[in-house]
């Protein structure tokens, strides 16, 4: 307390004036803070992370699962594996035709 009585009323008002200023400032980012578009914006934003991230992990995904089936059904130097690929596409043609007569009987 002593420090405090020997300051001169210069120094108490410079002093004075600085904590205001401080406050002022602090009132300021706590009014921008919590201004409706603040808060929106944050929330659009936090959101758009999130998606962001959940699309990248599942773009990672989906590429690793290409990958690792183009592993299956290639070789190495980039040959189609006959005994591996021609099974699947056979399989593929299958299930598009009885999606296929699966839609034209629910037309009918």
């Amino acid at each position: 307390m002593a420090d405090a009585d020997a300051r001169t009323p210069a120094q108490i008002e410079a002093d004075i004036k600085r904590r205001r200023e401080q406050l002022a400032e602090t009132l300021d980012e706590i009014g921008v803070r919590v201004h409706p578009k603040t808060i929106v914006g944050d929330a659009k934003a936090k959101a758009a992370a999130r998606v962001d991230h959940t699309l990248g992990r599942a773009y990672v995904g989906a590429n690793r699962f290409v990958s690792d089936v183009k592993g299956q059904l290639v070789t190495a130097d980039g040959q189609v594996r006959l005994e591996r690929a021609v099974p699947v596409a056979l399989l593929v043609v299958g299930l598009v035709g009885l999606l296929t007569v699966g839609a034209r009987r629910r037309r009918d």
